[in-house]
């Protein structure tokens, strides 16, 4: 028997709405101009934003009015979260890439495309949710995106504000299948809505928190629980022991989001992937374009990983890919089925069969997962992994001038290449 915990984060973190705008300023740049080149980094902080990096495009964004429409989605609205859309300054730093970046990536033929930096990137599943991602993270990331979805409907919890963390600790047996949830800690920011007066700020702080804590077990944990928790087996892992409850251990949450605590895009890449499971490179995602193999390749990783594992090779499978800056295939293709493989090859053959069979190359990763297309600012909130597969239809450019585009979301998710997979390695089925 062991414990094992992931968080997540809502999209009011100070972190994620600096992801949420550097793939916002990402998303307009490739729906004018899909060749563009993008590298952004976005600071977010007490009534400021600044964006820096590199940028090749023949597209003009007006940078400042997507960070504050971006800013304003989120819920940012008020000037007593010391941070707001309207109220805060926008920086901006952005230049040219680097010639000597651009000349390992551009090619003649686009198929030789080098990548746009060195690195390992990790794709991992398993299949102990609908998903194929770990549960510790699935719940952790259902717990805050509802939470947020209850502050922006304004019925219940009205005392909501943007910035929020959970937690999730699962007890799993030697066999690696969960049996109960262990412990459960949510932090949400409030509004200060128990006045002082005539009870004194301990007191009015402590029906504050009573609450909350009431709020979270009787209305959020419910509701998860019906919206998100579709299988028999997870949800009796809700009554299977009593869950500790941790609700805003610290107390008291009012000053939270940018103006709580400085945020940065890339400070939140073990929540953006397996919640601690599997490994990771090191390379963020949020404000490159997929050139940079740091996302590309990492979503190309996970599609692998996770077809693979919906297609009955493993119970649970890792998929490490590696590159050089400027050359086009990758240096190294590995796995690791931590000896939950169903098919008498080992581990070093299944990685062999995934480098024949998957073009692994940057340019055809770009084409088969359709990456040129302005489909990041959802990925930029509750994980890039374990999301629906969805086609939306996005709005650009400015109100007097919209843009509508049609776009494919989350296309690595896809388990379009489970039937081969059998075939190949399951041919008498």
């Amino acid at each position: 028997m062991y414990l094992f915990t992931s968080e997540s984060v809502s999209e009011g973190h100070p972190d994620k709405v600096a992801d949420q705008i550097s793939d916002a300023l990402l998303d307009e740049f490739l729906s004018q101009d899909p060749k563009s080149k993008v590298a952004i980094e976005t600071l977010v902080t007490t009534g400021q934003v600044v964006v820096a990096g590199e940028v090749k495009s023949e597209a003009y964004i007006d940078i400042p009015a997507v960070a504050r429409r971006t800013i304003r989605r989120i819920g940012y609205t008020k000037d007593d979260y010391l941070f707001s859309a309207d109220s805060c300054g926008v920086l901006s730093a952005i230049h040219e890439q680097s010639p000597d970046i651009n000349r390992g990536v551009d090619r003649s033929e686009p198929i030789s495309q080098g990548a746009g930096d060195q690195g390992m990137m990790f794709g991992y599943a398993n299949n102990e949710t609908e998903q194929l991602m770990p549960l510790p993270l699935a719940l952790a990331h259902d717990l805050v995106e509802v939470l947020a979805e209850i502050r922006r409907e304004g019925k219940v919890m009205t005392y909501l504000r943007p910035d929020a963390k959970s937690q999730v600790t699962i007890e799993y047996d030697d066999n690696h299948h969960a049996r109960r949830i262990d412990t459960i800690v949510i932090s949400t920011q409030h509004d200060d809505f128990v006045s002082a007066e005539g009870i004194g700020a301990e007191e009015a702080d402590r029906r504050m928190l009573e609450q909350i804590r009431h709020d979270v077990i009787h209305i959020l944990i419910p509701r998860v629980i019906e919206e998100r928790v579709h299988t028999p087996e997870v949800r009796a892992l809700f009554e299977a022991g009593t869950i500790k409850y941790f609700v805003n251990p610290t107390g008291k949450f009012v000053i939270g989001g940018p103006a709580g605590d400085a945020g940065l895009t890339g400070r939140k890449i073990i929540v953006d992937t397996y919640g601690g499971r599997g490994a990771h490179g090191g390379g963020a995602f949020s404000g490159k374009d997929p050139s940079k193999v740091d996302r590309s390749a990492a979503y190309a990783a996970r599609y692998i990983a996770k077809n693979m594992v919906a297609a009955g090779i493993s119970d649970e499978m890792l998929v490490q890919l590696s590159y050089a800056i400027g050359v086009a295939e990758p240096i190294s293709v590995y796995v690791n089925t931590y000896g939950r493989s169903h098919v008498a090859l080992s581990d070093g053959e299944i990685a062999a069969w995934i480098g024949q069979h998957f073009d692994l190359r940057p340019y055809a990763i770009e084409k088969t997962l359709r990456l040129r297309e302005p489909i990041y600012t959802e990925t930029a909130a509750y994980g890039h992994m374990g999301r629906q597969p969805r086609v939306v239809k996005k709005v650009f450019g400015t109100p007097s001038a919209p843009r509508e585009v049609e776009v494919e979301l989350f296309t690595w998710e896809k388990l379009d290449r489970v039937a081969d997979i059998r075939q190949a390695f399951f041919p008498e089925v």
